[in-house]
């Protein structure tokens, strides 16, 4: 019976169980546990298999190109940041209120690595998240009007519990992609969180998307329901050389 358990398993796709099989069985025997107990620990161990693959799948599909938490985000550095503004960010009601995230700030003040940490906070309580870069998905927007399928990947956009969205200021756009950035943000009002890294104010928006109308609307929807947080102080990107011991003088 021993033998016929695996391909049995394999055929099912209990690969928690199968991982686990001989050692429960030995221990079983040794224990002389119940069978409703060893029952229970292989479905756990399947669960808790199915649970750290689901998670993989979900941290690979949002695309997050750095492994940044907000475990090791350097908080002593940025004094003025509220820090326990961010913590209660990470209980994640934002998300489930769908309430969006804007952090405005200079380069290298540690923005993305912000975003980056509510994003991965998302991912481990089990939401479906995405990473963009801000040129990148407005060049794929442009890029879905040649086949017409604009419309289907805002609504696949749309069904991210949260979409990161870094680095809007350094764009170049076209009207159409505007217009298609509008068409999305539009799409996750009040259903979905976003969260957004800029060095640009609000009041700047209108010169980057050169139309105040359509601007108007974006920034009435985006801050609804918004936390906005202004990120400040030096660049968290030293110079490699200024960690660099000094050299004794001669």
């Amino acid at each position: 019976m021993k033998e016929k358990l695996p391909p049995l398993l394999a055929k099912l796709k209990l690969r928690g169980i199968e991982q686990v099989l001989d050692a429960e069985i030995e221990r079983a025997q040794r224990e002389g546990s119940p069978i409703p107990e060893v029952i229970y620990r292989l479905l756990m161990e399947e669960d808790r298999y199915r649970e750290e693959r689901s998670l993989d799948q979900r941290l690979k599909k949002a695309k997050i190109p750095w492994d940044w938490t907000l475990q090791t985000f350097p908080f002593e550095s940025k004094p003025d940041l509220n820090r326990s503004q961010i913590q209660t960010l990470a209980g994640l009601s934002f998300v489930e209120r769908a309430q969006n995230v804007v952090f405005i700030g200079d380069p290298g003040t540690g923005k993305t690595g912000l975003a980056i940490g509510l994003l991965r906070q998302a991912i481990l309580s089990g939401y479906r998240c995405r990473f963009f870069n801000a040129q990148e998905l407005l060049d794929q927007l442009y890029a879905s009007l040649a086949d017409r399928s604009t419309q289907r990947l805002i609504k696949t956009l749309s069904r991210y519990a949260v979409l990161l969205i870094d680095e809007v200021g350094y764009l170049t756009l076209k009207p159409e992609q505007v217009n298609a950035f509008f068409r999305l943000m539009d799409e996750r009002y009040g259903r979905t969180s976003t969260i957004i890294t800029t060095n640009l104010v609000y009041a700047d928006w209108y010169t980057l998307f050169q139309r105040k109308t359509l601007v108007d609307a974006l920034l009435n929807r985006l801050q609804h329901h918004c936390v906005t947080i202004h990120v400040g102080g030096p660049s968290l990107r030293v110079p490699e050389e200024q960690h660099q011991p000094t050299p004794p003088s001669s």
